[in-house]
This record gives C-alpha cells, sequence and structure tokens, in this order.
C-alpha cells in the first residue's frame, strides 16, 4: 500500500511513522511522500530513511535547503512547494496538517478518488459544503483518524441505515488540563499550565483546543458533516480517563462504545488498514488494572466554547469557517502571549458577530470567509492585548 503522510513532522505524521514502522521489516506498506511547513531536519532525516518519490515543503526558504540536501544524497527525491500533489503518487492519505492549511490536502485527496485518513478536521469542518461532493467520487473515501470520531466510525459498521438506527452520537471529552476548574480560577493561567494535557499527548495548538473543549466542539460539527447526524443528536460527555473514545446510542435503547487506552495509533493503524484491522496491538486495556469509569457533563458556563461550535454548526454555511479561523488566530495570541487563556472564547464571540451570512458554494468562497474571519479576529485579538497594558 502506498501512503504519502502530509504534515510528516507533527504528531500524527510521526506516529504514522511509527505505525509503519511496528508493521515489520517486510512491510506492506510504501511512504510515497511527505510533506512538511519548515521542519528541515526532521524530513530530511524521513527522506533519507523512507525514501519517498516526493517531499513538499511549504516554505520557501526550508523547501530551498531540503531540495539542495537531497540533491546531494537523494536526487531521486523531489521536491515540491505544494502538499496536494502527495495524492496523486497514494493510495491512502493521512492529513495530519495542522489548521486550515490541510484543506487544499483533502480536496487533492478525494478528488483523486483516494482514502483520506483524516486528522485535520478544520478542512472538514471549515469546508463542509464543498468537501461533501467530492465524497461521491468513485474511490474518495474518508476515515477519521480523531479518536472520537474513529471510534463512532467502528461504532456504526454494524448499521445498515444510520438515519434510522441511530438515536444519537456521544462524543467523549477527557475535559483536559481545567477540568473542574471555575472561571474565576482560569483567569490568569499561563501557556504552559494549558498545553498540560492529562491523558494525550499532541501538537500545542489542539491542546489550548482541548483545554478550552473547543476541540470538542469541532469534534461535533465535524462529526455532524461526517455522519449526517442532526446537532441535537450530537452529545458531549466528560470522560476524564480517556478509555471509551466515543459511544452511539442507537434507538432500541443498545449504546455501542469503543474503549482503548489512549494511544493515536489505534486510529491510525484503523485508518490505513481499513475495512481490515491491524495485525499489531495499540492500546490494548488491561481489564485487571481497569478499576473504574467515570463521566459527567461538560461546565458550559466555564468553557464556552463548546456552545459557540454548536451555535455556528447550526447556522451553517460560512459560519463554521469563520468560527475556525477566529479560534486560530485566538489560540495563536494566547500562545504568543498576547491575550489570556479566558479570552480564547471572548473572542470568537466578538469575531462571529461579524458573520456575513453568506453560504459558500466554491473553494474561493471558504478561503474568502477564512480571510474575513482572520481579519476581524487579528483586530479583536490586538484590541484585547492593548487593553491588558
Amino acid at each position: 500500500m502506498r501512503v504519502a503522510i502530509a504534515g510528516s513532522t507533527g504528531s500524527i505524521g510521526k506516529q504514522t511513522l511509527e505505525v509503519i514502522r511496528a508493521s515489520g521489516e517486510s512491510s506492506k506498506y510504501q511512504v510515497v511522500a511527505l510533506s512538511a511547513n519548515s521542519s528541515v531536519d526532521e524530513v530530511l532525516e524521513q527522506a533519507r530513511t523512507y525514501k519517498p518519490s516526493m517531499v513538499a515543503i511549504a516554505e520557501p526558504v526550508a523547501r530551498k535547503k531540503v531540495a539542495e540536501q537531497l540533491k546531494l544524497t537523494d536526487p531521486k527525491i523531489e521536491v515540491v512547494d505544494d502538499a496536494a500533489q502527495l495524492a496523486t503518487l497514494a493510495d491512502v492519505v493521512v492529513n495530519g496538517v495542522v489548521g486550515f492549511a490541510g484543506l487544499t490536502v483533502t480536496m487533492s485527496t478525494l478528488k483523486n478518488g483516494k482514502r483520506l485518513a483524516l486528522a485535520n478536521k478544520e478542512s472538514l469542518i471549515a469546508a463542509s459544503p464543498v468537501v461533501a461532493p467530492l465524497r461521491k467520487i468513485a474511490g474518495a473515501e474518508i476515515v477519521p483518524v480523531d479518536s472520537e470520531h474513529c471510534a463512532i466510525h467502528q461504532c456504526l459498521r454494524g448499521s445498515q441505515n444510520v438515519s434510522r438506527d441511530v438515536s444519537r452520537l456521544l462524543l467523549t471529552a477527557s475535559g483536559g488540563p481545567f477540568r473542574g476548574r471555575t472561571a474565576k480560577s482560569l483567569k490568569d493561567v499561563s501557556v504552559h499550565d494549558a498545553l498540560q494535557h492529562p491523558t494525550w499527548s499532541m501538537g500545542p495548538k489542539i491542546t489550548v483546543d482541548s483545554s478550552t473543549l473547543m476541540n470538542k466542539g469541532l469534534e461535533v460539527i465535524e462529526a455532524h458533516a461526517l455522519f449526517g447526524v442532526g446537532y441535537d443528536a450530537i452529545s458531549v460527555v466528560v470522560h476524564p480517563q480517556s478509555i471509551v473514545h466515543s459511544m452511539v446510542e442507537f434507538r432500541d435503547g443498545a449504546t455501542i462504545a469503543q474503549l482503548s487506552m489512549p494511544d493515536m495509533k489505534l486510529p491510525i493503524a484503523y485508518a490505513l488498514e481499513y475495512p481490515n484491522r491491524s495485525a499489531n496491538s495499540f492500546g490494548a486495556i488491561d481489564w485487571a488494572e481497569l478499576s473504574r469509569l467515570d463521566f459527567e457533563k461538560p461546565d458550559r458556563d466555564t468553557f464556552r466554547c463548546l456552545d459557540l461550535a454548536y451555535q455556528a454548526g447550526r447556522i451553517g454555511g460560512s459560519a463554521p469557517a469563520w468560527l475556525s479561523a477566529a479560534n486560530e488566530i485566538a489560540v495563536e495570541s494566547f500562545l504568543a502571549g498576547g491575550v489570556k487563556w479566558n479570552q480564547i472564547a471572548s473572542i470568537i464571540e466578538s469575531t462571529m458577530q461579524h458573520h456575513d451570512g453568506q453560504i459558500p458554494t466554491t473553494v474561493d468562497d471558504i478561503l474568502e470567509a477564512d480571510r474575513l474571519a482572520r481579519v476581524w479576529a487579528t483586530k479583536i485579538s490586538a484590541e484585547m492585548k492593548e487593553s491588558q497594558v
């Protein structure tokens, strides 16, 4: 199987390579393409190890350095600027690009009728109106790599008619590093505090999203897009152990859940092997040691981003694109020390007040919605930063 990895130097990309290595020396996987933004040393090491046909580097200076080095050691590897080209070489494309930048990879993979192992939730969330038609192309399919959506994907495999059989989807949330904290106690938390996730090892952006519950809000929108279930039938429940990765409640009262220890290599392997199962075990549970599973309602007053996501999802059109873009700007500002953690939700809420209600029909419409939201979010972030001086 020919595998392309977009975002190969990120958390998902690195773990995908771990899954491939775990399959052994006689692996059926062939890494044919890699992409990164600007991580020169890491992508060079990966390229020299896996000998892909293509490496895509977005940042021009980094791309030049990579091209110069590979010309000396591996001249057969083509260095390009656009990760969307990876899909032309692969049977399955793992999209681990962070943020809206992953949209071109998603679009290209589906247009080429390939399997998309999707870990980039923003591209589907923001561009669902233009991505949805591409899923009808012969060979095109999305297998989610998000642990929650992968869990739902597995739980639904026994259902012949989702709209008839399913009562609701239940997305589980760890609660992040601030579970149980009050809004007042979170007023002055640091970036370091927000990055201390209790169960998952992820990149900084998604870890901050987990701390605000925006990650779960975005997953609600993504679940709606992936599985065609209405927002009133998608619930979020906090589950601090992160053992139950999500559940599906059926109309007859039965609930099916997917359980495993927290390990992103399991959903990655699932997406690579689908419809088969991986021969390698990731996240197996020692049932003699598992003592309890707790569940509780999310604190929507403290973690306001969850309801902001539901609101944007119900509005539809370009509203999810605005939400995703505003969140990216707000999180970037927080990580850079520009605004406080509790201002992330405020920046998003203020940005959404300027949403123009447009219904996107093309990629350009999505890009324009993303641009406008970033303009407003950047302005609002700057104003909040100045007010603290």
